[in-house]
């Protein structure tokens, strides 16, 4: 068990730093904008919330690459990497254009939380400045699931890294101003992001094409168009995984535009607390992405009792590091939101959030890891129907219930902002406990598939 754990571990924190560079993005963006105005602060939290809902369910489709790449790495079919590789460029630009779309002309979406003028227009405006990054940034997704895919995620680990030191004094200057430049507050975070993404995308490519480690591959040997069969096959695997990914973050987005109607200071707390429980997620995250990773080359390997032994100790390795992040949340909560920023009222809202969001961290790592465990069996059909019930149906429709206190029946301290998060966390235990269940009969049904087909050829 631990030989496993040290395993994941090794590939983990490499996705770890890598990831808590990137969600430090939205720390600091937070923290920074938190300084420049409350307003500035909720179309933040507004705009971030829109823009991760459309970015992680493209994202989503376009990381069928990894597990993908996995199952042909531990099959050492390396030229089969470099033709999925080109194929993901093309669904990259597809998908790009989509999101684009939907992040510029962002009104139907901004319409439903009801927000004042002022607040629409802050909201607008970040949204349209990040819409020209996304292109860039799905590219760079393409570099990071190959990477991952193949057991290497340190080359993505010193990219990103190095994207948090650039962010720093970029977001600085355009949220304050100076040097020529206004200042544009919340949207300055956004064109600071926008640079970046550009700036890293050229440099991963450049990698993909001189690094020696992807030579075996062959990835920019020829040119190639869209190929039907192999575009066919990511979308069979990856729309269902962008869907998954879509239906968990739209549950977060749609809690967002409803606490909207709370207030500007509700919404604030609101996204303080769901930082910081992005924060935490990036551990059981990295950690499924490393179990993905082993898991899928072993079933490559044709290894099934190691691919189902490595999925369960990062399972358990994973849940018992997001129990102890949810004491230790717990008992450093006033420290954490003084952190955030010094507004009393914007404290005070997210105060009795903090420990429904640790509840909810928790039943989260369950799920997360359990998750990308089905994707390295290259499973995700089951999965989005049962997030489709558990995060939609649960969650946001058992928030909706009991934020608003429809039929007068809630009790007071399940209603507003906290009746949200409260409905989050029971819907995870419920997704959690449906993926682990399913994840269960894969696995056996693979194993004996296997075993099966041996018996034959012997």
């Amino acid at each position: 068990m631990f030989a496993d754990m040290r395993k994941i571990a090794g590939l983990a924190w490499p996705v770890l730093i890598g990831q808590l560079a990137i969600i430090a993005f939205g720390v600091m963006d937070t923290v920074m904008v938190g300084r420049y105005s409350a307003v500035d602060l909720a179309a933040l939290g507004l705009g971030s919330s829109v823009y991760v809902s459309v970015f992680v369910g493209l994202t989503g489709v376009i990381l069928a690459l990894q597990p993908i790449a996995g199952q042909l790495y531990g099959a050492r079919r390396y030229t089969e990497i470099g033709e999925e590789v080109r194929q993901g460029f093309w669904l990259a630009a597809g998908m790009a254009a989509l999101g684009f779309f939907v992040m510029f002309f962002p009104g139907p979406l901004l319409d439903i939380s009801r927000v004042p003028p002022a607040l629409h227009d802050r909201t607008e405006t970040y949204l349209r400045i990040a819409a020209l990054g996304l292109p860039a940034s799905l590219a760079f997704r393409v570099y990071t699931a190959i990477a991952n895919g193949i057991g290497k995620p340190r080359l993505v680990m010193v990219l990103q890294v190095s994207a948090l030191l650039l962010k720093i004094p970029l977001n600085l200057w355009f949220i304050f101003g100076g040097l020529g430049v206004p200042a544009l507050g919340g949207p300055g975070c956004a064109l600071a992001s926008t640079v970046i993404n550009w700036a890293f995308a050229a440099v991963g490519l450049t990698l993909l094409a001189k690094l020696d480690l992807f030579t075996p591959f062959e990835i920019f040997k020829h040119f190639c168009w869209p190929v039907k069969r192999r575009q066919l096959a990511l979308l069979k695997l990856g729309v269902p995984m962008g869907l998954s990914y879509l239906i968990e973050v739209t549950s977060y987005t749609f809690m967002a535009l409803f606490i909207a109607r709370f207030g500007t200071t509700t919404l604030a707390g609101h996204q303080i607390t769901g930082n910081f429980g992005a924060v935490l997620y990036m551990t059981p995250m990295s950690i499924g992405i490393a179990t993905s990773t082993l898991v899928a080359q072993a079933l490559g390997a044709q290894r099934h009792e190691a691919a189902r032994t490595l999925a369960l100790h990062g399972i358990v390795m994973a849940c018992a590091i997001g129990f102890c992040y949810a004491l230790a949340g717990y008992l450093l909560r006033p420290a954490i939101l003084a952190g955030y920023t010094t507004n009393a009222a914007v404290i005070a809202a997210a105060m009795p959030l903090l420990p429904i969001m640790l509840v909810y961290h928790v039943f989260d790592t369950f799920q997360t890891v359990t998750a990308f465990v089905l994707r390295a069996y290259k499973v995700a059909v089951g999965p989005t129907v049962i997030y489709a019930f558990a995060l939609w149906g649960v969650g946001l429709g058992g928030g909706y219930l009991l934020g608003f206190d429809v039929g007068g029946a809630a009790p007071h301290w399940l209603t507003g902002a906290r009746g949200f998060w409260a409905a989050s966390a029971a819907s995870l235990a419920v997704a959690g406990g449906g993926l682990f269940l399913h994840w269960r009969v894969v696995s056996e049904r693979h194993a004996r598939a296997a075993q099966a087909a041996h018996v034959d050829v012997v």
